[in-house]
């Protein structure tokens, strides 16, 4: 009994490792919303995700928009870099989506750049350096930012990374599993391991 034990508690770590490793090296460069501690950047990158049929974003899309309306008002950042799928999978686009919400909030269409290319965080991240800029706060859910952090400290970025609260949801329970597996791509792709298609 104590072997096996032994073993699937080693399972889980060596699950873990890339997330948790990631999590360690971000350590103090992700924030809550509101959070004191969070420095001025050139623009706040808010990462894709769901849109809904009629073109609404998700909650967890609306959220990040949110944060990123947020970092702009306080002045800490003049931009916001709206990176997602031009076309998702679905045939919608996220940037669209994510250009409305910033609209309804108060940003100004000046402050707005769109990336339709953000197919994932690794590209949204080499996005943000085409577009010149060379630091970033990313806007996304907390179980995203280690990975999100990491790959724009990767692509040549100074990031940081902003969250709304953590909610007691089941998509976010999803969201943290997800990022195991997501992780270990991450770093796979990043050492030269696998490719990233």
């Amino acid at each position: 009994m104590r072997r096996t034990t032994t073993a699937l508690v080693g399972a889980i770590a060596a699950s873990a490792a890339p997330h948790l490793y990631m999590r360690a090296r971000t350590w103090g460069a992700i924030h809550g919303a509101g959070c004191p501690g969070i420095d001025v950047a050139d623009a706040a990158l808010v990462l894709g995700a769901r849109v809904w049929d009629d073109g609404r974003p998700s909650r967890f899309l609306r959220e990040r928009v949110e944060v990123a309306a947020a970092l702009f008002h306080s002045g800490l950042v003049p931009t916001l870099l709206l990176s997602g799928a031009g076309v998702n999978r679905e045939g919608l686009d996220e940037t669209a989506a994510m250009r409305d919400t910033a609209l309804s909030l108060g940003v100004p269409e000046d402050a707005l750049v769109l990336d339709p290319g953000g197919y994932d965080t690794r590209l949204s991240a080499r996005g943000a350096v085409e577009h010149g800029f060379s630091s970033v706060i990313v806007c996304s859910q907390e179980f995203h930012l280690p990975r999100a952090v990491w790959l724009c400290e990767r692509a040549g970025l100074d990031a940081q990374g902003v969250h709304p609260a953590v909610a007691l949801r089941a998509h976010t329970a999803i969201g943290y599993g997800r990022e195991l597996a997501a992780s270990w791509k991450a770093a796979l792709v990043e050492t030269g391991a696998i490719d990233a298609a």
